[in-house]
């Protein structure tokens, strides 16, 4: 089990973030290509970057977000701010960083880490279950909205099993195994499923609002064009 969990954590480990890099590098790669081609095809090239940049930058803001359906939407944040913060800043994280990149960073407190890994947990499932009973969200949602969120949560069970074996029914190897390849996995999947908005959703938002800037004028040009200057389009 030793020789497993040090494989997991070192050739399998690099091999997933070597996927996930090289994956959201050709994602962006296709977003930059779209917006240059965006702004080439534009009939207006006066666009207001700095306007259209404040309006992508919103849809992060938590302010904008909780307008509407308040109690989802605060969920939502609370679970993104744990998927993201835990992973990033945990110290046992950070020394695998560390240990197979050589890359390092100031991590955060225990207390703070344990809170945010709960509260991931709670909310992921508390979004999985809005899903299934929401009629609305029921509808709008793919079977890859169903697995994604208790995979996400798989990562964040076993490690605070992990970190606090007094309160786990199962081995310690058992568990630390599962929970770096569940969060190996997670990383080979993001550029391939819509985890990949983490560094797409403010740019494909760019690059709609570019290609649907027209010329102050297009309204009246289109109506020329199929003769119908004097009715309202």
């Amino acid at each position: 089990m030793e020789a497993m969990i040090a494989w997991a954590r070192g050739p399998l480990f690099r091999f997933a973030v070597l996927i996930m890099v090289l994956g959201l590098a050709r994602h962006l790669a296709l977003t930059v290509f779209g917006l240059v081609r965006a702004i080439h095809k534009s009939g207006d090239r006066d666009i207001p970057y700095a306007k259209l940049i404040r309006k992508n930058l919103s849809w992060l803001c938590p302010v904008v977000i909780l307008r509407e359906r308040f109690l989802f939407c605060l969920t939502s944040v609370l679970f993104h701010i744990g998927l993201i913060l835990v992973p990033i800043f945990y110290a046992g994280h950070i020394l695998l960083w560390e240990r197979s990149l050589g890359l390092s960073w100031p991590s955060l407190p225990r207390t703070i880490a344990d809170v945010l890994t709960v509260t991931t947990c709670c909310t992921a499932y508390l979004l999985f279950f809005s899903r299934v009973l929401d009629p609305m969200m029921r509808s709008l949602s793919r079977f890859q909205d169903y697995i994604l969120l208790p995979l996400l949560s798989l990562p964040f069970i076993t490690g605070f099993l992990a970190s606090h074996p007094a309160l786990s029914p199962f081995s310690y190897d058992s568990v630390m195994l599962t929970h770096i390849v569940s969060g190996n996995l997670i990383m080979v999947l993001v550029p391939f499923t819509k985890m990949s908005h983490v560094i797409l959703l403010s740019g494909t938002q760019l690059v709609s609002e570019v290609a649907w800037h027209f010329p102050a004028d297009t309204g009246e040009r289109v109506a020329q064009a199929l003769h119908k200057e004097e009715q309202p389009l």
